[in-house]
């Protein structure tokens, strides 16, 4: 690859040049401009000059927006409708068509029990390793990935590291684009910092690292968007500890497969939990129970805001007063709408805004794009903002209306270390401000912070 004298509105490189045996990371922080260079190697950006240009030939790209993409390809296929019963979609061995010739690289992966599975019951991690594994099993040659560690369990984490650590060991072009300093692995051989629109810094990863390290990443500050009127409001029940959800024996699965069982559960204002577990364990299937998006949700035991589920209680009027952050909720979000406008959705839990708002609402949701360092894209469309910005906005979008039950199902996938540790700070003073309580799935050991008082660990079901 050789790129000179490359010219965009949002990214400029002067010169870059990698060589066969040479593997790439590129460290970039949200808006930093490294979200135009992976278009540039995906072949997707337009509008941009260069003196000279060599790319890699034929890219695999394991995204965000391929995985965005393959979600919309199956729901235009879905035939829930005439089947009489939910979709599950494509086969997980449909994916991997010669996947006998491969079964121990699936059960390092713990996929070679999931390819009877339709795409759309996998979790998130699931379905990242599973597009790893057609690409690689494909023969991919070039293999371009974003934050290759978002969304994936501990165990997988080391297991996907060795796995790239092989390939690139067998003349297999690996160029990886990350956000956090933590996720550059040990095996690269070359780093490059993106900054600021900038490709400022190329060359061996022992010499650069040092240097990212002792400079440390740029710091973005903002007023908090809470306000002492927040403080004020809130919830009836916070002073006195109130049953928010209560599940007896909870139980979830799909087909014949189960997910867990037994499981005993109650939450009050106040008890900020933690959800860990390994990908395919049932954390988001336990979330989505509790919304209400999960037909098991009816045949459980379990209380909601001190109602029992199926007593005639409307969904919506349930989701009132919850805020949710999910990848579900990421991928469902495909309607046209302003950055603004969705964040203003969350006060009326719609995708897409279809309620008249009155100019204060206008002025919160402004307050919330001011703090998510989004306020010069609040009449962009959703959809034409990165990855990272869409789960910014979707963010605010949960918290706008400060709800009872604050649930985040992996929040912070995309983002960088800057506004991770900003969206974790910001939990912390909802916590002890009690605006809010909250419910935390994640697998990253550094957002384990002391104000989670409670800890719900899933493992993966043994009959």
């Amino acid at each position: 690859m050789y790129i000179q004298n490359f010219l965009h509105q949002e990214l400029s490189i002067d010169e870059l040049a990698t060589a066969t045996g040479q593997t790439w990371c590129f460290f970039g922080e949200n808006n930093s401009g490294i979200d135009r260079l992976l278009e540039l190697l995906s072949g997707t950006l337009k509008d941009f000059s260069a003196e000279n240009l060599r790319l890699p030939e034929q890219p695999e790209i394991l995204s965000f927006q391929a995985q965005q993409d393959i979600y919309e390809e199956e729901l235009r296929n879905d035939d829930s409708d005439f089947m009489n019963k939910t979709d599950p979609g494509t086969l997980v061995c449909e994916f991997l068509p010669n996947y006998h010739e491969h079964l121990p690289l699936l059960k390092t992966f713990a996929m070679d029990h999931c390819l009877q599975l339709g795409y759309r019951q996998l979790s998130s991690g699931q379905t990242r390793k599973l597009l790893f594994l057609q690409k690689i099993t494909q023969g991919a040659r070039t293999l371009i990935i974003q934050s290759p560690y978002d969304g994936l369990d501990e165990q997988s984490c080391h297991e996907f590291n060795l796995a790239l650590q092989q390939l690139s060991e067998q003349n297999i072009e690996l160029i990886l684009l990350v956000n956090s300093l933590h996720d550059i692995p040990d095996w690269a051989t070359h780093l490059a910092l993106i900054q600021a629109g900038r490709l400022e810094l190329t060359g061996e990863k022992q010499r650069i690292l040092p240097l990212l390290k002792s400079s440390g990443q740029s710091s973005r500050t903002s007023p908090t968007p809470i306000t002492g009127d927040d403080a004020a409001q809130t919830h009836p029940g916070h002073s006195v500890a109130q049953e928010l959800i209560h599940l007896v024996d909870g139980f979830a699965g799909y087909g014949d497969k189960k997910l867990f069982t037994g499981l005993d559960l109650t939450i009050s204002t106040g008890d900020h939990t933690l959800i860990t577990g390994p990908n395919g364990c049932g954390k988001s299937t336990l979330l989505d129970i509790i919304i209400g998006d999960n037909p098991k949700c009816y045949a459980n035991k379990l209380r909601i805001f001190g109602k029992p589920r199926g007593s005639g209680e409307s969904i919506w009027e349930i989701k009132r007063h919850m805020g949710i952050v999910s990848p579900a909720l990421h991928r469902e979000h495909r309607i046209p709408g302003s950055a603004l406008n969705v964040i203003l959705s969350g006060l009326h839990d719609s995708i897409g805004l279809y309620a008249k708002v009155s100019g204060s609402e206008i002025k919160t949701a402004t307050r919330w794009l001011s703090w998510l360092s989004l306020a010069g894209k609040s009449g962009v469309p959703f959809r034409r903002l990165s990855f990272a910005e869409q789960r910014l906005v979707l963010i605010g979008r949960a918290l706008i209306k400060r709800p009872k039950l604050l649930i985040l199902d992996e929040p912070t996938q995309g983002l960088d270390d800057i506004n991770r540790g900003r969206l974790l700070d910001l939990l912390e003073e909802i916590a002890d401000k009690k605006l809010s309580t909250i419910l935390f799935i994640s697998h990253r050991k550094d957002e384990h912070r002391p104000f989670f008082t409670k800890q719900i660990q899933l493992d993966t079901y043994v009959p």
